[in-house]
């Protein structure tokens, strides 16, 4: 399962159309905000009932999110040992050298500029799938 956080619905359909494209067939989990992120994550709030002990694969965290931004949930992350490890993609049409340099301080495992043009995303999309879903070898939990 793949966890997006994304706030653009026009993005979600996007990733959502990459994904598909690339014969990536993993659910995937869409949130919102970076609050809704961290309520599924951990089980909170109307995610109270679900089994945290199944985390996604991947989680592709965009960082200008509503609530609680992606830096923010990042931290959250790392600082909690039940998602620790979760690899975590930053996604995010940020060119701030700043974001860049911060997501890897707090433990970001890759930072993918997302392009403008689709066909490219749809790319950089199949290439992180193909990496992360396919290839990586997890951390056991």
């Amino acid at each position: 399962m793949i966890l997006l956080v994304e706030d653009n619905p026009d993005d979600v359909a996007l990733t959502l159309r990459a994904l598909k494209k690339s014969k990536i067939a993993n659910e995937v989990v869409t949130a919102q905000d970076g609050a809704e992120a961290i309520e599924y994550l951990f089980g909170e709030g109307r995610f109270a009932e679900r089994d945290t002990r199944e985390q996604p694969q991947l989680v592709l965290l965009d960082l200008k999110l509503p609530k609680l931004d992606g830096l923010e949930v990042l931290r959250r992350l790392r600082a909690d040992q039940r998602t620790r490890y979760l690899p975590v993609v930053v996604l995010t049409t940020s060119s701030e050298e700043r974001d860049l340099i911060e997501s890897y301080k707090l433990g970001a495992n890759s930072y993918i500029r997302k392009p403008v043009d689709f066909l490219q995303f749809s790319e950089a999309i199949n290439q992180l799938g193909l990496y992360w879903l396919v290839l990586n070898e997890p951390p056991p939990l």
